[in-house]
């Protein structure tokens, strides 16, 4: 992990020992310049509060700093390969589902797999429990058929996060109108401070509201038509679809003898070629223009 000091930092998801912070130190490890600190935050939906936290209010408006973190159901991805900006803050978001996602290619888990039976054979010593790897066709069906499985499951997830993005139910009912506590209203009067509550409170109604049933089925059947498409599978476009982290728990429930992609994942995230990832391409760049 990076633990110098820079004048440019970047913030992602989980802890030191997270796959998003080892995903970032492969992505810097060719860049000529200075390198950022990598900062793990924890939650994606507290990555303002800590941004603010980490800044002195004087560093806050000046400092270079990015967001990197999953995708999820936040966006849908780009038909061209690339990262995704939130908003207008320098929040960019992850081309496939999520980090995980760029891990389940059956070349990679088959040289992983290789290496390790290999490391048993020429160790008797060694704790690896496994047979050698049943080769990369298999490893291919074996993420495809986890990945059909939660066909249905990931069209809900999606009907249920394109409410989300179509509305405002995000923002949650706040507690001032000032924009956070230590920011006075210009009025402290009782008739004044009802009168903003009420408006808060109407804005978040209204948000609601814009949530039904009606809306959720129209979306529901429109994945499920999406993803039942031959090409959305012969393109094998539940990579960039479905998330990562639900293949990867199916996976395992479906062949619970094979390797544990937990331990396979921290592999992967020292082995990828970043080249091959557009996206992750686009990355090293605007970390360099930082």
């Amino acid at each position: 992990m990076s633990v110098v000091s820079s004048s440019k930092i970047i913030f992602c998801e989980g802890k030191q020992s997270s796959l998003d912070a080892l995903l970032l130190e492969r992505v810097l490890e060719t860049l000529p310049a200075e390198r950022p600190t990598i900062v793990p935050s924890g939650s994606k939906f507290t990555f303002s509060l800590f941004a603010q936290g980490y800044f002195s209010p004087q560093e806050l408006g000046s400092q270079k700093y990015l967001v990197f973190r999953d995708r999820d159901f936040d966006a849908k991805p780009s038909e061209e390969v690339r990262l995704i900006q939130l908003g207008s803050q320098p929040v960019w978001l992850t081309h496939r589902a999520c980090i995980e996602n760029y891990f389940l290619e059956p070349n990679l888990i088959h040289a992983y797999w290789r290496e390790k039976y290999i490391e048993k054979q020429e160790n008797p010593i060694s704790k690896w429990a496994h047979k050698d790897s049943p080769g990369i066709d298999r490893i291919a069906q074996w993420i495809e058929t986890a990945a059909k499985s939660l066909q249905d499951y990931q069209a809900v997830r999606w009907a249920l996060g394109e409410l989300l993005v179509s509305s405002s139910t995000r923002a949650q009912l706040k507690t001032t109108w000032t924009g956070g506590s230590g920011q006075l209203p210009s009025s402290l009067a009782l008739l004044d401070c009802q009168r903003q509550a009420r408006e808060l409170i109407n804005q978040f109604r209204r948000a609601v509201e814009t949530v039904t049933l009606d809306g959720f089925e129209a979306s529901l059947a429109s994945y499920r038509q999406q993803f039942s498409q031959s090409e959305f599978w012969s393109q094998k476009q539940y990579v960039i679809w479905f998330h990562g982290k639900d293949i990867q728990k199916q996976m395992q429930k479906q062949e619970s003898q094979y390797i544990s992609l937990k331990a396979f994942f921290n592999w992967a995230a020292n082995q990828l070629d970043i080249d091959r990832h557009r996206d992750l391409r686009e990355l090293r760049s605007k970390i360099e223009q930082l």
